[in-house]
């Protein structure tokens, strides 16, 4: 199966040239928490138990989880260990989404089958959604998605911390469900590599054998640490995206693009032509995403300073 992504900066570099570019091909956010002060030993020891202990608490805290919880190395890490929790068969993936999840399965030997509606899934020996879904932005309840009639539910959150109200880390602990969460993403530090997964007690265990001791670095679990723990960043930092997303959505429809969709930290426009709209972009040095399975949408993510948007504003005003 293809697995495209977006954060292909080298390959802009490459084609237009210049240094100066500006990442707008993935969902991550440009205002990043600024790191906090680390210990010594973030960088010289193994992590402690009671260390990763204090990051479970932090996140589980943040997202209102009592279930167990593993953290790992980005939801990447688990997205690739979930396929070998039980022998393979039928996976039903809610389609288009992040490729990875197809991809992982294929390459555990499931038989991947994409759907495009959640009454598709029904009968699923693994099941997974998106939630909210990537590129697109769908949104579903947490109703809709409990009542699925599949053996094992896989459900990534990885966009969903703007919008709690979304999320079944409340709900989770119970045999036939997990739950992802993306640390990066919403938190603008990507390069940290932690996420997390929360489920029943059993396929956590079994995760947790499969990342063996020391999943995540010292480091990512004093910067997880700190900035799960601090509420009032992350409800300002999801007010401030709800407003850049209305205003980058103000500056495709000037260029003539029309919303698809999109969530806190990207937005999908159907620009007629794809290509030519990701080469405009490039001409101003800001790089996009677009996909092989459909040549008029352009997944687009938010800039952070003013003069990121001050840019993007001259590119798609031109």
């Amino acid at each position: 199966m293809t697995r495209d992504h977006g954060g292909n900066i080298d390959a802009a570099k490459a084609r237009w040239g210049g240094t100066d570019w500006i990442d707008l091909s993935t969902g991550i956010n440009r205002c990043p928490y600024p790191i906090p002060p680390l210990s010594p030993e973030a960088w010289t020891a193994l992590p402690t138990a009671s260390a990763q202990r204090a990051l479970l608490e932090a996140a589980q805290t943040a997202w209102r989880c009592t279930a167990p919880m593993l953290a790992v190395a980005g939801a990447q890490a688990a997205i690739q260990m979930i396929p070998r929790l039980r022998r393979p068969g039928l996976a039903r993936v809610l389609s288009p989404t992040y490729n990875e999840h197809a991809a992982s399965l294929a390459a555990a030997g499931w038989r991947v089958e994409p759907c495009s509606d959640l009454d598709a899934l029904a009968g699923a020996d693994l099941a997974v959604v998106v939630n909210p879904n990537n590129p697109d932005g769908r949104r579903f309840s947490p109703d809709a998605l409990a009542s699925l009639d599949v053996r094992m539910l896989v459900v990534d959150e990885s966009f969903a911390d703007p919008v709690p109200e979304l999320s079944l880390l409340p709900q989770t602990g119970h045999p036939g469900l997990l739950v992802l969460r993306s640390f990066g993403k919403f938190f603008g530090l990507a390069g940290v590599r932690l996420g997390f997964v929360a489920g029943h007690r059993a396929d956590i265990d079994a995760l947790a054998v499969m990342a063996g001791p020391w999943p995540v670095s010292g480091a990512a679990i004093e910067i997880g640490r700190v900035a799960l723990g601090d509420g009032v960043w992350a409800r300002q930092t999801a007010l401030r995206l709800a407003d850049d997303a209305l205003r980058a959505d103000a500056l495709a429809a000037r260029a003539g693009w029309r919303l698809v969709g999109g969530a806190h930290l990207f937005r999908l426009y159907d620009t007629g032509n794809a290509a030519a709209a990701q080469e405009r972009l490039a001409r101003h040095r800001i790089w996009s995403r677009i996909f092989p399975w459909h040549d008029r949408w352009l997944r687009l993510g938010l800039p952070g300073t003013e003069a990121e948007w001050e840019r993007l504003s001259a590119a798609l005003g031109e």
